[in-house]
Parts: structure tokens; C-alpha cells; sequence
């Protein structure tokens, strides 16, 4: 394996040192550029070198297999992906850097001059945001000179796999919760990081919840924050004022009527005492949020105490507890959701070369096979309900006849969203993809929604695809027999 030098920005001089030293490591437009692997750059210095770097090259964005017991996923981030390839650019303070740390000792000239002067000015196909995909299909694919499309990698991986992991478990909760009950998102404080906790919101929203309790993801969304209290408060107000129903009170002074957390103490004696305050006019009271204990049959006990308040409940909920509660009759009208909405099974997307200068090409690793070409998604309907997919070539006009037997319709996914470095789609609202992402799930058979064990929609492979990929493989084959005999 190559050793490479210290890969901080810095060497040993004092400046240098201070700049090694910053710990805030925030990230703001200006940064994109420099937030990548080492080896994209490495690679393009080499390209470079090689008088490759201009070639068009196609690359597409795929999951190989969806986490456990996901039978789909939702498409999410590419709204950030999009901005980030806007912006995309290297100042001379970032390329002084990257010299600074000795990788780059052999690069060619050429190269400095690359990232100085270079933008995206490719073409994006991908799949709208809030669209069911499943495995071996794009959300998206770059053809651009092949330096563009190998650096935006990372970034690219980095969006749309975690807000599509986000999104799908939104919409799983959505479903499964219904589209009566009121699901927010509480994951901030368990997110990954602060950036992550502002992709999870965004993607929780378009997935299907209806509030998040991030402020600053709410307010850049324009949409309204939303939250209760926590114990700290009641804790607080209670050994300072003298009562839990005195930390009640002062709280409605100034947030009338708004939700109560009444677990701190005793659950059902708390409600008991809220329900002679509403039953005689004294208190109006929007809601009640339990957060620990037997929640269903808390739940059932404080629905006959406070029979026209909503009940909220939180803690580490996900879909298959929000499934058991409501199979256990748990009287609930709204859930929480954060921390194992916000991490759990990750989405292993990956980013493979697909065509060099018109060159179809293929991984053939065991287990991480490849299909060569530029790839179009066919999707199949049988009335409104997702029958298959066919994956194909992007210049096929259409699908083997013996699909249009039994289907009765046939829609393309990959949309064009750039080109030539400009966006030729309007910027969707959130509220758009919602919408979208609800119709998607609805879309969908009952056996591939379903939670545990589920059959995600048949991808069947195209008579053209499929000759380009074995045609592929034996050029492959031919190479490799040629360099065996000229080793030999």
C-alpha cells in the first residue's frame, strides 16, 4: 500500500501549525471543493498527467443491496448534490494548501491549473427526489470531463446516501403510522453531526413527517419548528415553585395550552389532576407527551382521563414499535421520532465508472460486478400499482416485446437536471416531494411496504443490457489473455 505524508493541510512551520490546529472544522460553501477523499484528487492528478482529464466520462450512483429488511428506498439529496456542483470550485488559498502538505511533489503543472480554472460543466441525469428505487438502479448518473465526475464523488455519496437511508425510514413511518398521526422529528441531538442533523430534518420532512423540532433546518426549510418540553423544566419549576402542577401553569403562561410532558413523577397522577383542570374550564390543554413506561397501556389510562386531549408519545420509536403499539391498541395520536430515525443500518451507496470516452465499462470483482453503459430505469405499472423495472441501456426507445404483454404502461425515471453545468429543472418544494414521496409508497405492493421480510419489486435486466454486458466481459477477457501472454 503507498505511504503518503502527514495529510493535514500543514507542515511545521507556525502558521502552519495554527491552520493544523483549527478545531471548528465547520463547513460552508467555499469548502466543498476540499471536502472530498485524498485519492480523487490523487487520481486526477494522474489523469492529468496522463492527458485524460478531458474525457467524457460517465459514472452512476447505485445501492448493490438495500439494508435489511427495506424492500425499497426513497431517493433523497439531491437538491444538496445540485447546489454543491453549482459551487463547485478550488480557490488559491485551497491549492496552496494541498501543496503544502508534499503529496502532490510530482504532479504536473497542469494540474494546479486544472483546479484553479475548473467548474462543472457536465450533465446530470437522476431520479426525483422522493421516488422508490431498489437495488442495482441509479439515482443518479454524471457525464462530465472524467477530473469533474471522479472529484464529485464523495460529496455526491455523502447527501444522497444518508438522506435517502432518512427519507426511506420516514416513509416507512409514515406508513405505517398513518396519515392521521403526527410524526415529528426529534433526531438532532443523536444525528451524526450538526450537518447531518440538518440533512436528517430535510429528509424526515420529504419522507413524509410533518415538523421537525430543528430550529435553524425548520427556518432555512420555511417551514414551522415544533417540540413540547422536557423534564428539566418540569424538575426545575417544580423544586423552585413548589409543584408539578405549578411548572404546568407557569409553562402555559407563556406557551398557552401547549403540550405537557407528564412522566416525570407519576404519569396517571398527573393526568389526573390536568383532567379536573380541563373538565372544570380552568385549563385548556392541547396535548399530553409520555416519554417513558408501558406506553400502551399509559396511553389507554390517560385517554379515559383526558378523553379529547391528543397523546404524544416518545423514546427511542421506530417503525416496528409504532407498528406493535398500534397493534396493542395503544390509544396514541402522534410519536417522536429521533435517534433511530437518524442512524441505524446505513445506505452502502457506491459510485462507479460506467464509460470512458465512449467506452463501456465494467467492474468485475467477485460479488461487486458492474453493468457497463449509460443506464435508463423503465418502470412497469399494472393499473396504479408498480408491477417491475427493467433496467437498460439510456438510448433504448424501448423495452423487450415480451414486457408490453403484461404491462400497461412503462415510465423512464432518469430525468435530466444539468447540463452542460446549468440546471434545466425548477428547485422543488418540499412539500412537492412529500407529495411525491407519498404517491411513490402508495405505489408500491403491499408485500414490498411491509416490514419485516419484505419483496422488493422484480428488476429485470434488458435484452440490450445484457448483451452489452457479456459483449463487455469478453473484450475484458481478450485483454487480460493479451497481457498474460506478453508478461509471460
Amino acid at each position: 500500500m503507498t505511504s503518503f505524508p502527514n495529510l493535514n493541510y500543514a507542515s511545521t512551520n507556525n502558521q502552519q501549525q495554527q491552520n493544523r490546529e483549527n478545531q471548528e472544522l465547520t463547513v460552508s460553501a467555499i469548502d466543498y471543493s476540499l471536502l472530498t477523499d485524498l485519492y480523487q484528487l490523487t487520481m486526477v492528478a494522474c489523469y492529468t498527467g496522463e492527458g485524460l482529464e478531458q474525457r467524457r466520462a460517465s459514472f452512476e450512483l447505485f445501492v448493490r443491496r438495500l439494508p435489511e429488511n427495506f424492500g425499497y428506498l426513497i431517493a433523497m439529496g439531491l437538491a444538496q448534490g445540485l447546489e454543491y456542483l453549482e459551487k463547485f470550485c478550488f480557490d488559491p488559498s485551497q491549492i496552496t494548501a494541498l501543496q503544502a502538505t508534499g503529496i502532490f511533489a510530482n504532479a504536473p503543472e497542469s494540474f494546479w491549473s486544472l483546479l484553479a480554472e475548473g467548474r462543472f460543466s457536465g450533465d446530470v441525469w437522476a431520479i426525483p427526489e422522493g421516488t422508490a428505487v431498489f437495488a442495482n438502479e441509479p439515482l443518479l448518473r454524471v457525464e462530465a470531463p472524467l477530473w469533474q465526475a471522479q472529484l464529485v464523488e464523495t460529496y455526491l455519496l455523502n447527501t444522497l446516501n444518508y438522506q435517502s437511508l432518512i427519507a426511506t425510514r420516514a416513509a416507512r413511518l409514515r406508513d405505517v403510522a398513518s396519515g392521521e398521526a403526527t410524526l415529528l422529528e426529534f433526531g438532532t441531538r443523536r444525528a451524526f453531526s450538526p450537518q447531518a442533523s440538518l440533512w436528517a430534518a430535510r429528509a424526515a420532512l420529504a419522507g413524509g413527517l410533518d415538523a421537525t423540532s430543528n430550529v435553524l433546518a425548520a427556518l432555512q426549510l420555511g417551514e414551522k419548528p415544533s417540540g413540547t418540553m422536557a423534564h428539566a423544566l418540569v424538575m426545575a419549576l417544580s423544586a423552585m415553585e413548589g409543584s408539578e402542577d405549578q411548572a404546568f401553569t407557569a409553562f402555559h403562561r407563556y406557551f398557552p395550552g401547549a403540550p405537557l410532558l407528564i412522566d416525570t413523577y407519576d404519569t396517571i397522577a398527573a393526568a389526573q389532576r390536568l383532567a379536573a383542570k380541563v373538565n372544570s374550564g380552568e385549563m385548556q390543554l392541547a396535548g399530553v407527551r409520555l416519554d417513558s413506561g408501558d406506553l400502551v397501556s399509559l396511553s389507554k389510562q390517560v385517554r379515559s382521563l383526558l378523553p379529547g386531549v391528543s397523546i404524544f408519545v416518545s423514546g427511542d420509536l421506530d417503525e416496528w414499535e409504532i407498528a406493535r403499539l398500534k397493534a396493542a391498541g395503544a390509544q396514541i395520536d402522534g410519536y417522536g421520532l429521533g435517534t433511530r430515525l437518524v442512524t441505524g443500518s446505513a445506505v452502502n451507496g457506491v459510485y462507479k465508472l460506467v464509460e470512458i470516452d465512449g467506452i463501456p465499462v465494467m467492474k468485475h470483482s467477485s460479488g461487486k460486478a458492474t453493468y457497463p453503459g449509460r443506464k435508463q430505469i423503465f418502470r412497469s405499472f399494472e393499473g396504479d400499482k408498480v408491477k417491475a423495472d427493467s433496467l437498460g441501456l439510456a438510448d433504448e426507445e424501448f423495452l423487450d416485446s415480451s414486457m408490453s404483454n403484461h404491462h400497461s404502461s412503462q415510465v423512464p425515471l432518469l430525468q435530466l437536471f444539468v447540463k452542460e453545468g446549468k440546471r434545466v429543472q425548477p428547485l422543488e418544494t418540499l412539500a412537492q416531494i412529500r407529495q411525491r414521496t407519498a404517491a411513490s409508497v402508495a405505489s408500491l405492493p403491499e408485500q414490498t411496504r411491509r416490514l419485516d421480510h419484505p419483496l422488493s419489486v422484480r428488476v429485470e435486466i434488458s435484452a440490450q443490457l445484457q448483451q452489452l454486458s457479456e459483449k463487455t466481459k469478453k473484450q475484458t477477457a481478450e485483454l487480460l489473455r493479451t497481457q498474460r501472454k506478453e508478461s509471460g
